[in-house]
């Protein structure tokens, strides 16, 4: 595991980790906030960063970002099979107590009055300008989106399960509750910079992607994971550097992450609840899938947009890492195999997804005929897939959580 040493040192340097040597000069000065002015084309308005309104009727409720691969997608499941799974009817012997222990503390709410604004953020938002404002903007629009999903889903699931098992449906819309209040504080935040999401619009005109029960499980505690580790991350690092504490959003990390960490908790004795989630080849095989798509999601989102984390004083490629190390090590806690993040050809690997996807980016925003935009990026395309499959292939670690008999022990 040198390769997983070597990055782990880089990243947990004594005075800030993941800095880049060109922040030290501080945080750069913004001028005073811009006003909406006109689009010469249609009569549309557009902010001082580009962004387009729903409609030119509804000042300050932002147009969607376009949906693609790599946005945050709102997602459905066969609540059906759910109910079958977690019905404490059909499944007497169902494991519970570690359910039941977690809505006792998920009902205590410790950050209920946490998300309190005050008028420094308004003035926060009026000093970002130019390109900084907008990658703020972009990464307010795109957390708040996935919070909204979140809540979207935790919230029908706790509806379902009501009569089927009380406790983890009282749980599913605990947690509920904590990614709604997440949504509407990135909302707001967003509407400090003149623009806004419209949730209910996004509810009812966003596509929904379908996944089994136990995709969403998942997929949805691994995100939970690396959502805590990103936001850990940042909050320590500002703590520990001042001067680029750039919005005040960044301060209200440290009790967020505390949401994230239990909702991370949470789902994983839910998987833990059904052990054959945890057992087996096929369960292992989903495992490493879920946890590559997760971290390759985030990869390439953030090395599309560095500007954020560079304005943070944190260097995008040494954030990621630490963040995809220390995440897969929580993983290994309770999936039954995770991919080997050390093993030397890993980083080569998702570097080169990463100038790929650039490829693709420059390909989309060049005016040419749509046919011709097709067949120049199939070489990248299929590089991409390629690249994917080899990492999916590539070694990985037998791991697991311990209270599930027959799994790999924890030795990652």
């Amino acid at each position: 595991m040198q390769a997983t040493s070597s990055v782990r040192a880089q990243c947990l340097q004594a005075q800030s980790p993941c800095r880049p040597a060109a922040a030290a000069g501080g945080r750069a000065r913004h001028g005073p906030m811009q006003p909406m002015r006109a689009a010469a084309a249609e009569g549309e308005l557009v902010d001082d960063t580009g962004f387009k309104p729903a409609s030119s009727m509804r000042r300050g409720v932002k147009k969607a970002a376009k949906e693609t691969i790599l946005t945050p997608r709102f997602y459905t499941t066969d609540f059906d099979e759910v109910d079958e799974m977690f019905s404490l009817e059909r499944n007497p012997d169902l494991p519970m107590e570690e359910l039941t222990a977690m809505l006792a503390e998920m009902r205590r709410d410790y950050n209920q009055k946490h998300f309190v604004r005050s008028e420094v953020f308004h003035e926060a938002a009026a000093a970002i300008q130019g390109s900084l404002r907008r990658t703020l903007v972009e990464f307010l629009e795109r957390s708040c989106t996935a919070e909204f999903s979140g809540f979207l889903l935790y919230k029908e699931l706790g509806r379902r399960l009501r009569g089927a098992n009380p406790t983890l449906a009282e749980l599913f819309s605990l947690v509920a509750r904590d990614e709604a209040r997440h949504a509407g504080f990135l909302n707001k935040a967003l509407g400090d910079f003149g623009l806004a999401l419209d949730l209910g619009f996004l509810t009812k005109h966003r596509s929904y992607t379908f996944f089994r029960p136990k995709f969403i499980l998942y997929a949805t505690c691994i995100a939970e994971k690396i959502g805590y580790r990103r936001f850990i991350t940042m909050y320590r690092h500002l703590q520990r550097d001042p001067d680029h504490q750039l919005h005040p959003l960044f301060e209200f990390f440290e009790n967020w992450c505390q949401d994230e960490s239990r909702h991370g908790d949470f789902l994983a004795a839910v998987l833990k609840a059904r052990p054959e989630l945890l057992r087996g080849l096929e369960a292992r095989l989903w495992s490493r899938f879920f946890c590559l798509s997760v971290y390759i999601t985030m990869y390439l989102n953030d090395h599309q947009r560095p500007g954020l984390y560079q304005a943070l004083g944190l260097d995008t490629t040494q954030f990621d890492r630490h963040v995809i190390l220390e995440t897969n090590a929580a993983a290994a806690r309770i999936l039954p195999e995770v991919p080997n993040v050390g093993a030397p050809g890993f980083w080569p690997a998702m570097d080169r997804l990463v100038q790929y996807n650039a490829k693709l980016l420059e390909i989309d925003g060049w005016e040419g005929p749509e046919l011709l935009k097709k067949l120049r990026k199939a070489p990248y395309m299929e590089r991409t897939v390629a690249e994917c499959v080899r990492l999916f292939v590539g070694p990985a670690i037998r791991c697991g959580s311990l209270d599930i008999e027959g799994a790999g022990s924890y030795q990652y």
